[in-house]
């Protein structure tokens, strides 16, 4: 099964590849990527290319799938979207993403966002995507919304970061509410 790459009017989303390691390293050994993220800031390159590997191996075995943001124009790596906790036979996932702040407040993350949603109801046939947050991360919760997730409730202590659980919130969109928003 070949890896699906998927494009938008800015950007292609592509496979990582240890090509990508140096870029992965220097957009999340940054704390302003990682303050939300549900990590600690990578040390050392190496774990950018585990990283890779991680997510590579995800989607091999079905359980999960990451792309790179790849901007048309200039074929930078922009940051990765992807879906976790890949459940195929229960119709379920949720997905996160990241952008290196060099790309912040230009829209790609929606336009992303809406093309690997689209993947999810349409090709995967999904029912439900989750999508979880610190409560802090403001522009991120405010795009799940504008996109069409609902807010579900508060998941407390969720998040374990910096040596310390942290509150989420968490949203969802159904295929029912995707297919009105896109007839």
């Amino acid at each position: 099964m070949s890896f699906p790459v998927l494009e938008t009017n800015r950007l292609r989303l592509i496979e990582l590849n240890p090509t990508h390691a140096d870029h992965l390293f220097n957009q999340f050994s940054r704390k302003d990527v990682t303050r939300y993220y549900g990590m600690d800031p990578l040390i050392t390159l190496e774990q950018a290319e585990k990283m890779i590997t991680n997510m590579n191996n995800g989607y091999k075995e079905k359980r999960s799938a990451r792309w790179g943001i790849q901007l048309k124009e200039t074929d930078e790596l922009a940051g990765t979207i992807g879906l976790n906790s890949l459940q195929l036979w229960s119709k379920k996932c949720e997905v996160g993403y990241d952008l290196h702040p060099d790309f912040w407040g230009n829209g790609y993350i929606k336009e992303a966002l809406e093309e690997v949603l689209g993947y999810c109801f349409e090709t995967l046939m999904l029912s439900r995507v989750g999508a979880v947050t610190f409560p802090e991360n403001e522009a991120s919760w405010k795009l799940l919304l504008k996109v069409g997730f609902e807010k579900e409730g508060l998941l407390r202590n969720y998040l374990y970061q910096g040596g310390e659980n942290h509150n989420a919130l968490v949203f969802s969109i159904t295929k029912e509410v995707w297919n009105q928003l896109h007839s």
